[in-house]
């Protein structure tokens, strides 16, 4: 379970996650009755478990109560934006770095749980004990940036905004079958069953939007449309608005003076830079050289070979610039050379395993990366939500459920990636490539890998969003033409990559899933049948499977950690056997650099990465020391 608002662009990383056409079903209306009584209200919600903040907690143990309000940090984006409207992110346009900033949920969470949230605009939540709807009841100070207090008309406007106009949140939000103001201050969700547990969180997450602002007329006079993208500042009620901005170029947010929730305990030493400033690069490189004179604050590398070679300029030897390294404990990862399986050439999971034995992961990190990282072997890799070995227990039982519907390696084989790294093994595992291709029909001819059936060759092209790719995608392509594979290799701009993904306009893509700690309905959306051909849905391998739906429906139902944990294994182990993807890499930690003007509290949360910049602060002293001509 996990917040779905998407991202500008499918990307390689690993962080936290990780989420609306038809009309509602309706259902007799709630009325203005009581769900429950007094004492049911709660200040927050935890999966599993109980909270480990009480309802009289002054702050979170890993902020700063105390941090000073000022300063300004400065950090790099990558691409471009044409939108500041969260609901169109992930379908249309390019939405600008740090607009979340602006906006509030009704809940938040804390950063040093496992899916835990507590109360923001809501001051409280309630549900009944078998998880068929939720209430939340609004606190009365919270505010929009106009001083209009935030309503539960304006909590119904942004779920069915978000809902009607976004198919990943249709798919996200499709339990959820009315919401609708039950009180002055309350609103409820009702959903279409009982029993996921999952789904108070999930409604928590819902970013609220100002129903008055998008329902009136811009300076020109002009009807707003929340279903069409635009670059008019939006009206919000968090911590930050917009002060300047350039479309495409840059974004300036300044912090609200007056921000109604700064004194809440969920937010003190929260937010204490006075400007965030987010300047936009098409060209990672130049990126990276901006950081480096000074034009920008923080950095966080991507690029194992500059991690190793490129922090040996002055800055960083005289300690004016900080190099660090954040553990990733809440997140796994699959990062992949992922198949479009809409298309014919890829139906077969022999050809696609073949893929995989053609794939020298070993060479590649010792040539291009460095030997930093290490192969991924599952879907929640970094995680003990992860298969390995053979299934046993009480994994085994949810897949005997499903014998014969599931590859037979899920019971006889622990799943493994190919090893190679030297010209034996590399050959060896060419010879059972070829196998796998020859059992799913193709043959070489005249020094072409064809289909027997058709006589036509095979022939694929990888797609890719940025040019750094192609160092280790070429690695990826000598090996495939050694099998008399036809291979082309297509980067095309940021905008032209997202739109093609949306329509599965492509081949094979190097995409990445990332996972929280307790997955739920996101699972839908990223393999779950219905979401195979929703647009602009997580689906891009095109996962179809009647198995895979009901294990997923395991995952969002589990009552307990332990089936949770078993469900989720066993839907790992069936992915990797279907080699729907060829996996590739991780790093498991967030490799960041930084000018020494910042501090950050002693206790830092076991969750939060970096948490930069949201608890961290500027620090007068060392920013003196580490001054820069600019």
């Amino acid at each position: 379970m996990r917040q779905m608002i998407p991202t500008r662009r499918t990307f390689l990383r690993a962080t936290g996650g990780s989420l609306l056409a038809p009309a509602l079903t309706a259902i007799e209306s709630l009325g203005s009755r009581a769900h429950a009584e007094e004492n049911s209200w709660r200040h927050g919600v935890s999966l599993f478990g109980q909270l480990k903040y009480s309802a009289q907690f002054a702050y979170f143990d890993y902020v700063n109560p105390q941090a000073p309000k000022l300063g300004t940090a400065r950090q790099g984006a990558f691409g471009t934006y044409d939108n500041f409207n969260m609901v169109l992110a992930g379908l249309k346009g390019d939405l600008a770095a740090g607009i979340d900033l602006i906006h509030e949920s009704l809940l938040t969470p804390s950063l040093d749980e496992v899916s835990a949230e507590y109360g923001l605009i809501a001051e409280a939540v309630s549900y009944p004990p078998d998880f068929s709807s939720v209430a939340f009841r609004l606190r009365p100070q919270a505010r929009w940036h106009d001083g209009r207090p935030i309503t539960p008309d304006d909590v119904v406007f942004s779920f069915l905004s978000f809902k009607t106009h976004n198919p990943l949140l249709s798919a996200y939000y499709r339990q959820v079958r009315k919401a609708e103001a039950t009180g002055e201050r309350e609103v409820t969700f009702t959903f279409d069953g009982p029993g996921n547990r999952g789904l108070p969180l999930i409604v928590g997450q819902l970013t609220i939007l100002p129903k008055h602002w998008w329902e009136g007329t811009d300076k020109s006079g002009r009807r707003r449309n929340i279903a069409e993208t635009t670059l008019d500042p939006p009206l919000g009620s968090g911590p930050y608005r917009i002060r300047t901005f350039e479309a495409g170029q840059s974004i300036v947010y300044e912090r609200v003076a007056d921000y109604w929730g700064g004194n809440l305990n969920v937010r003190i030493g929260y937010n204490n830079f006075d400007g965030l400033r987010f300047d936009y690069f098409r060209d990672t490189s130049v990126l990276f050289e901006a950081f480096k004179a000074d034009d920008l604050d923080w950095h966080v590398e991507n690029t194992a070979k500059n991690w190793a070679t490129g922090y040996d300029f002055p800055s960083v030897q005289d300690k004016r610039v900080v190099l660090e390294e954040f553990p990733i404990r809440n997140v796994g990862v699959m990062q992949a050379f992922a198949f479009n399986t809409r298309l014919a050439k890829f139906k077969d999971p022999r050809l696609r395993h073949a893929f995989n034995f053609a794939f020298d992961f070993e060479s590649v990190n010792r040539d291009i990366f460095y030997g930093q990282y290490t192969r991924i072997a599952s879907y929640f890799q970094g995680t003990d939500l992860a298969c390995s070995g053979l299934p046993h227990g009480r994994e085994l039982e949810i897949l005997e459920a499903y014998r014969g519907e599931v590859p037979a390696e899920v019971f006889t084989t622990p799943y493994w990636n190919p090893v190679g790294g030297n010209p034996e093994a590399d050959r060896d595992n060419l010879l059972e490539a070829m196998r796998l291709l020859e059992t799913a029909g193709f043959a070489v001819r005249d020094l072409k890998l064809v289909n027997v059936a058709t006589g036509e060759p095979l022939r694929v092209e990888f797609l890719l969003a940025a040019p750094t790719y192609e160092r280790f995608v070429a690695f990826y392509q000598d090996s495939l033409e050694r099998l008399g594979i036809d291979v082309a290799v297509r980067v095309v701009d940021d905008v032209q990559y997202e739109n093609r993904l949306r329509n599965w306009e492509f081949e094979i893509i190097v995409a990445a899933w990332d996972e929280s700690l307790t997955p739920g309905n996101e699972q839908r959306v990223y393999w779950g049948s219905r979401a195979a051909n929703t647009q602009g849905s997580r689906n891009l391998v095109g996962i179809a499977n009647k198995a895979i739906d009901a294990l997923i429906d395991r995952i969002v139902v589990a009552a307990h950690r332990d089936e949770l944990v078993a469900a989720t294994r066993a839907l790992d182990r069936v992915l990797l056997w279907h080699h729907y993807v060829v996996p590739q890499w991780t790093y498991g930690k967030v490799r960041t650099a930084r000018w020494d003007r910042f501090a950050r509290p002693d206790i830092m949360p076991i969750y939060g990465l970096s948490a930069f910049p949201v608890i961290w602060w500027w620090d007068t002293e060392r920013a003196a020391k580490t001054a820069s001509e600019r």
